[in-house]
This record gives structure tokens, C-alpha cells and sequence, in this order.
């Protein structure tokens, strides 16, 4: 009996992060727990919690994508992964690190721009006020 393999493709916001032929198994994480697609599975949709997805290549082994929020669509023998974020690795402890970072990256940014858009509410306030009183 001849073995079939998967289409994976992990897709971000403004470019494909992963696609990979050969894929004989994923798991994926939802809000109501882990699950498992072979080949054969039935299609399906699933509403990705933010995770770790675990995809298998003969050549590669297991790989592992940390994902934010998503979608994962199953038609045939074609998955399709669409998220906001993903950083893949094959060690857990890197990848753990490389979330971690991207966090800290993500924090500062969302200050900067919290900062910028308070400076522009206090400056549309007081025009605002301005016109009030002329």
C-alpha cells in the first residue's frame, strides 16, 4: 500500500511562512483541546488557540511552529494554517526563548505606539476644547 503524505501551508498576515510537501501527520491546538490530522482524515475547520503546531516530514522529523490565533482548514490532502504570528524551530526550549523575545519585542512596540496615540488624543482634545470656546 502506497503511503500518503500531506500539503502543509502556514500562511502570516503579508507572506507564507512555511510550505512543506510530505507531511505525514500534524497537531494543532484549539480551545477545546489538541488534535491530530493524518491524510486520511475527514475535511474539516478548526479555530486555532494561540499553541504550538506540530507538523512530521520523513526528512525533517518533528517540527514545531509556535502559532498565535488562527485558522486551520483541511481539504483533501491540502492543510491550510492561516495566523497573525509564527516562529518555528525544532527545539522547544529555543522556540520558548524566541516567544519570549518576540513578547518582549511586542510589548515595547505596543508602548511606543500607546505613547504616540495618547499625545494625539491630548493634542485632538484640546483643539477640540479651542474650537469649543471660540
Amino acid at each position: 500500500m502506497q503511503q500518503t503524505f500531506m500539503h502543509l501551508k502556514v500562511l502570516l498576515p503579508f507572506k507564507v511562512f512555511a510550505e512543506k510537501a510530505g507531511v505525514s501527520r500534524i497537531v494543532a491546538e484549539t480551545r477545546e483541546g489538541s488534535f491530530g490530522f493524518l491524510p486520511h482524515r475527514r475535511d474539516c475547520a478548526a479555530a486555532l488557540a494561540p499553541g504550538i503546531l506540530i507538523y512530521e516530514t520523513k526528512a525533517e522529523g518533528e517540527i514545531y511552529i509556535a502559532v498565535d490565533e488562527g485558522v486551520l482548514v483541511k481539504t483533501g490532502l491540502d492543510v491550510l494554517v492561516s495566523v497573525r504570528n509564527a516562529i518555528g524551530g525544532r527545539d522547544l526550549g529555543q522556540l520558548r526563548y524566541l516567544v519570549a523575545q518576540e513578547f518582549l519585542n511586542l510589548n515595547e512596540r505596543e508602548q511606543s505606539v500607546r505613547a504616540v496615540m495618547a499625545k494625539m488624543e491630548s493634542s485632538f482634545i484640546s483643539r477640540l476644547a479651542g474650537f469649543h470656546h471660540e
